[in-house]
């Protein structure tokens, strides 16, 4: 056992973000995970327009070296859409992609993203510990203990001032330190598989979501990936899974098979692997992501985006902000919930307009109609089809969605 002042707890995109910062800033810590890279995690596998602002504050020769790792990354430019009647809407994440240096978003496969990732840890400033497992964190007199499990062998590794809470939606320092509890309303159920030779891919690689009648109020995802790949999956809140009884594998599978709008696609396709699933904690609702001695990021904090189910970018950018925090913290040497409680305060001061957003947006999949509706307008409307555009780059723009005037002026205007 051994008395330290930080120790992340995960190494996935939220952990290394964290290390990373505090590397940047030279502060000594301790990063901890139970896999040993690289190792593979069940996502949707986007990389977002976030994602890239985060790694270039990190530093900006990562992205230039991920646009020459073609057999890993691949560029994307934007998002389709899908209506349940079929009809779709491409929309660019840049409004005028010619001023672009670099791709706005990527797409990779987790055990290529994370594992890049890992190796770029800082080992002057931090100490790696994989192949351990976390299995409990008590609070003792001298901070949190830590207790680990590698192998056979369960034992107190460690007693810290500050542990962050970066294992994912299972994490462990969320359900003991902020009793955060799975809520149905507030988490998704996902499933993904790997297919080769999908057909029909978007020139720019645009991601696609397809609100396929049959899976509402779910969505069907079709992600291109390096190598003639493509990341296939459907999501749908947990609530509405339970209360329909709905068996996503099925669902997914059937929409394959039958669906008049994705089937000729797959004629030639074949499944790679196994299908998987995981759960998505979604960030629809304020939680605690500080208290005495802890921090939470990432799946662990509940941040995932509620209506594109994206988290790789809100765990980086958690990461980031939860460096800042600690920088503040170690120079003071303040680990109360008081001092610790300006994450919160600061994250959801950047980001709840945009979730709660999403979250609006995630509600209004139970009326198809509103799909077709506004779909059936953009494509018919120009300036419809650059407003959507422009809601990426635009928070206000974006809010506009949630103002039911918005659609009583489609209605009146063609």
């Amino acid at each position: 056992m051994k008395e330290t002042d930080i120790v992340i707890i995960g190494a996935g995109p939220a952990g290394c973000s964290t290390s990373l910062f505090l590397s940047k800033h030279k502060i000594p810590h301790t990063i901890i995970d139970k896999a040993i890279f690289p190792r593979d995690k069940v996502c949707g596998d986007a990389l977002s327009g976030k994602a890239v602002y985060v790694l270039n504050q990190l530093d900006p020769a990562i992205i230039p070296e991920f646009t020459k790792q073609s057999s890993q990354f691949i560029d994307s430019w934007g998002v389709k859409f899908a209506a349940p009647n079929g009809k779709s809407i491409d929309i660019p994440f840049k409004k005028d992609i010619s001023k672009e240096k670099y791709p706005p978003g990527f797409i990779a496969k987790r055990i290529d993203f994370d594992y890049q990732l890992f190796k770029k840890l800082d080992k002057n400033y931090a100490t790696i510990i994989d192949g351990t497992e976390v299995t409990d964190v008590e609070r003792s007199d001298n901070g949190i203990n830590i207790w680990c499990k590698k192998g056979d062998e369960q034992s107190l590794i460690s007693t810290a001032k500050l542990i962050i809470g970066a294992e994912g939606d299972r994490s462990i320092v969320a359900k003991k330190l902020a009793g955060i509890r799975k809520d149905n309303d507030h988490y998704c159920a996902g499933i993904r598989a790997y297919y080769e030779g999908v057909e029909d891919m978007h020139p720019q690689n645009f991601i696609e979501l397809h609100f396929l009648e049959d899976m509402l109020p779910g969505y069907f995802w079709i992600f291109p990936l390096p190598n003639g790949q493509a990341n296939i999956g459907a999501g749908m809140l947990s609530s509405s899974v339970s209360k329909k009884r709905v068996n996503l594998k099925e669902d997914m599978l059937k929409a394959i098979a039958n669906n008049p709008t994705i089937k000729h696609r797959f004629k030639n396709a074949k499944l790679i692997g196994n299908i998987q699933g995981w759960g998505l904690p979604l960030g629809s609702k304020k939680r605690p992501l500080s208290g005495n001695g802890y921090l939470l990021v990432g799946d662990a904090g509940s941040l995932i985006d509620p209506f594109t189910g994206e988290g790789i970018g809100n765990a980086l950018y958690s990461g980031m902000m939860a460096a800042n925090i600690i920088v503040d913290a170690v120079k003071q040497n303040r680990f109360d919930a008081e001092f610790l409680k300006t994450f919160d305060d600061n994250f959801y001061a950047r980001q709840w307009d945009e979730l709660k957003l999403s979250h609006t947006m995630q509600k209004l999949c139970k009326y198809p109609w509103l799909f077709n509706f506004v779909v059936n307008k953009a494509n018919k409307n120009k300036t419809l089809r650059e407003t959507i555009s422009c809601m990426f780059e635009d928070l206000d723009l974006r809010a506009k969605l949630r103002n039911p005037f918005f659609y009583f002026k489609l209605l009146i205007n063609d």
